[in-house]
Parts: structure tokens; C-alpha cells; sequence
């Protein structure tokens, strides 16, 4: 069997709500394509097709070979910058859509919830009822939450409703490195959203995050974005600056690298391989990010592609580690 942790969706009920006009976001229809834009404000973009492809997505699954696919949603679409009643309609909304989903193909799909982090508190009670009422694994979150750092002492009680739970989270890019000029060559994706993650799971760790909730199961998207391969500077940092980088950490950040988990999205072989010597092949979960286009559409064979190793490792890496965290998930 094969697990595929880091998928998106866009569910059919949920897009045909928003519709309606009282969710804070404006859903628009011209030539064909749907776009998505805040109440008011800012446009978000195109809602492409695949997305919302229930039928298509399970072609894709069976021609790549995947099993079960854990569905979030569009981090695009994360509803951060909505008002606190606003954005727990809007998490609700999304959250029973995507377990709707899932139960119409119960053995093909398990859901992600979304959540209103800008009202942690409510993030807090929405992760509970997705995970305890809708039967959802976890949560995807952002990078950043409309503006605020994970490390954020307000954010503590949603840490604290994740880890009762053992709530799988998955840390998603969200825009990357807004002051930077990433429009060129692809920049935005191609280096602005690995290291737009490696800057997030920087702060939680330096914050000392992992140090107060250790229990916490975050899974980080695109391979752990440049974590694992700056570790040792991040080390470094907290041994030849300890009253900057030590300040809410008791051991070295390489200590917590080992405590995530990251998916296989690295797209070369030999840096799988690399990833799973510095992490352990029981850290490393297998994804797709279906459907963008810097995604692996054929991730059962990247595992297969990472040289040397052994048939136990492969098991972990395809089904073992995502089912580990699956069955200690406390519904």
C-alpha cells in the first residue's frame, strides 16, 4: 500500500458554498475559469480544475500508484486574514466539505482540516471537532499567519489541542518571501516557497515550539525545504550565538530535526537518499503536492528510484510512518 500525505484539494461542496456570497471570499467566473479573491480585497487567483476533480483525482492515484490520499486544501485558501467569526464559518465550511469527500470514498481519501490560526483559541476548538465529530487526521497550516510567526506565544493553544490529539500537521509554503522579487524564472516556487518553509520551522524550532509541545507531529512539505541540508549551520548558530539563537532552547536545533517528520518531494533521487541518512527513512512520509506542477506525479517510483534501500525502508517510506501516525491519532 502507498500513503500520499501532501495533496490539495478544492472540494466540489465547498466551492459551490463560497458561491453564495457569505463565507468572506468572492468566487468569479470568466471565461471559463474560476478565480477567488478575499471580500472586498485582494484577488487570491485561479481555482484550477483539477483541483476540484474528484473523478480525475482518483485517475491519477490509480495511474501513479497511490493508495490513500490525504487531502488538504488550497494553502492559497487558507482564510487567515478573515475576521474571527468570519474565518470559523469558513474553516467549518471547508472542513465538512473535505470530510464529505473523504467518506464517499472511505478507503481512497483521509482529510486535513482547515483552520481560523488567527484566532488560536478557535483554531483550537475547530481541530478538536474536525478530528473528534468529522473524523480528519490533522491539519494543514501556513507558514505564516497574515504576517505572524509560528513562533507566536498566542499560537500555544493550538499547539497544545494538536498535541492531545497526535494531529498530523502538515507545514505548507504560503507566500513566499513577500519581500523579495520572486516573479522571475520561477523563482516564487522553485527556491521562494522551500525557503519560505525553512524560515517558519526555524522559528518554531529557535522558539522554542518543539521545546514546550514536544509531542507535536508536523510533517514538512517539499523535503523539509532547506532544513536538513543547513542544519549544521543552525547548530552553529546556537552554539556561537547562544543569547540570540539559544534563548528558548535547552539543546541544539539538529536535536528537534530528527522529531519531524518530511515528504518525499525533492524530485532527485540522491537527495532522497541524502534526506533519509540525515532524518531516518521512519521520518521520511511519501507525497505528490497533486496536482501543481512541481509536484511528483509518480512518487511510488521516486521511492523506488532512492538508491540503496532495503525493502524495510521502502515499506516505511510508502505506508509505514504515515500509518504509525495515523493509528496514534486520538479521535
Amino acid at each position: 500500500m502507498s500513503i500520499d500525505i501532501h495533496a490539495h484539494i478544492i472540494p466540489p461542496e465547498f466551492l459551490t458554498a463560497l458561491q453564495q456570497g457569505t463565507y468572506g471570499m468572492d468566487i468569479a467566473v470568466e471565461d471559463g475559469k474560476v478565480h477567488a479573491s478575499v471580500s472586498g480585497g485582494d484577488a487570491i487567483g485561479e481555482l484550477r480544475p483539477a483541483l476540484r476533480d474528484v473523478d480525475g483525482r482518483l485517475e491519477a492515484m490509480d495511474r501513479s500508484g497511490v493508495d490513500l490520499q490525504i487531502l488538504a486544501g488550497w494553502i492559497d485558501l487558507n482564510g487567515y486574514v478573515l475576521g474571527e467569526e468570519d474565518g470559523g464559518r469558513y474553516s467549518r465550511l471547508f472542513n465538512e466539505s473535505v470530510a464529505a469527500v473523504a467518506a464517499s470514498h472511505p478507503t481512497r481519501f483521509l482529510g486535513l482540516a482547515n483552520v481560523p490560526l488567527q484566532a488560536p483559541e478557535a483554531a483550537a476548538r475547530e481541530l478538536i471537532y474536525a478530528v473528534r465529530e468529522l473524523g480528519l487526521v490533522g491539519a494543514q497550516i501556513a507558514t505564516t499567519v497574515a504576517g505572524t510567526e509560528l513562533d507566536d506565544p498566542g499560537l500555544d493553544p493550538f499547539w497544545e489541542a494538536a498535541q492531545e490529539l497526535s494531529a498530523i500537521l502538515v507545514l505548507h509554503p504560503f507566500n513566499p518571501l513577500p519581500q523579495r522579487g520572486l516573479r522571475r524564472y520561477f523563482l516564487s516556487n522553485a527556491i521562494g516557497r522551500p525557503a519560505e518553509t525553512t524560515i517558519a520551522i526555524g522559528h518554531m524550532i529557535f522558539g522554542g515550539v518543539f521545546e514546550r509541545f514536544p509531542g507535536l507531529v508536523v510533517c514538512v512539505v517539499h523535503g523539509g525545504g532547506f532544513l536538513p541540508y543547513q542544519i549544521g549551520r543552525m547548530d552553529q548558530a546556537y552554539h556561537a550565538k547562544p543569547e540570540l539563537a539559544a534563548t528558548h532552547l535547552t539543546r541544539p536545533p539538529s536535536e528537534w530535526e530528527g522529531h519531524l517528520y518530511y515528504d518525499t518531494v525533492t524530485h532527485n533521487p540522491a537527495v532522497a537518499r541524502f534526506l533519509v541518512d540525515q532524518v531516518g527513512a521512519d521520518h521520511v512520509v511519501m507525497g505528490t503536492d497533486y496536482p501543481f506542477e512541481m509536484g511528483d506525479s509518480s512518487p511510488v517510483a521516486t521511492v523506488g528510484a532512492i538508491p540503496g534501500l532495503s525493502e524495510e525502508q521502502r515499506r516505511l517510506i510508502l505506508e509505514g510512518n504515515a500509518r504509525r501516525l495515523l493509528d496514534r491519532i486520538q479521535r
